[in-house]
Formats: structure tokens, sequence, C-alpha cells
């Protein structure tokens, strides 16, 4: 039997996955990277986009994160996300209509401020709709 990495994906609130898995995908600031047990160690930041899971026994998953780091050590690897969703979780429809509502709230904003983070969200719902 090859050897598993061991994944952890730990987000602000909480420890969210803590396995051991055949490889990892990773949506890197420089470009997406795979990761494998015995890896060289590294660290970067992430660009929001979709982590693959792959374990031979689960098959394959798929989570949406937004921003935060990657870190790859002897131990494994550990990523924490500011923000994720698992993408079977998403109902496309509902994501469209909130895309909607945010493209409206940007046109509505009456302060700079309010236009940015309504902007903010909407780019957020955009890559998250790109990943399906």
């Amino acid at each position: 039997m090859a050897d598993k990495l061991h994944f952890d994906l730990v987000s602000p609130e909480r420890l969210l996955l803590s396995e051991n898995v055949d490889m990892v995908t990773v949506p890197g600031k420089e470009g997406e990277f795979g990761v494998l047990a015995g890896h060289a160690p590294f660290m970067t930041t992430l660009r929001p986009g979709v982590i693959n899971i792959d374990d031979e026994g689960r098959g394959q998953r798929r989570i949406f994160v937004r921003g935060g780091f990657a870190e790859v050590t002897p131990a494994g690897l550990t990523v924490l996300a500011e923000h994720t969703i698992p993408l079977e979780e998403l109902d496309q429809g509902k994501l469209d209509l909130e895309i909607g509502y945010a493209e409206e709230d940007v046109a509505d904003a009456k302060s700079e401020e309010t236009r940015l983070a309504a902007q903010e969200r909407l780019d957020h719902l955009r890559q998250l709709r790109q990943s399906l």
C-alpha cells in the first residue's frame, strides 16, 4: 500500500478535516499544486479556487476555498482557509439568484465603503460559480 498524506483543513472557526489521503491539489497563489506523501516542505498563500482531495477509498472530494495559507511539512499538508464550501452542498439556482442580488447591491451602493463590500461579496460568488 502506498504512503498516505496527512491532510488538515482548518477554518477560522474549527478543524474541518483531519485525515490520511492519497493526494491533495491546492489553488496556490502562483498556480495549482499537488501534494503527495513525502512532498518537499514549503508554504504559500491561496487564491480562491477548489481543493481536490483524492483518496482511493472515498473517491474525489472538492471544496471551494477563498484565501488563506497552505503549509507542507514532513508531517503532512495543512490548509488554513479563510472561507470554505464543499461543492456538493451548492445549489446552482440559489447561487445564481445570490449573484443577481449582489449585482444589485453593487449598483445601489450609496458609499464607496458599501460598494467595495458589495463588490467583494459579488466577486466571491462569481469565483464560486466558476468552480462548479
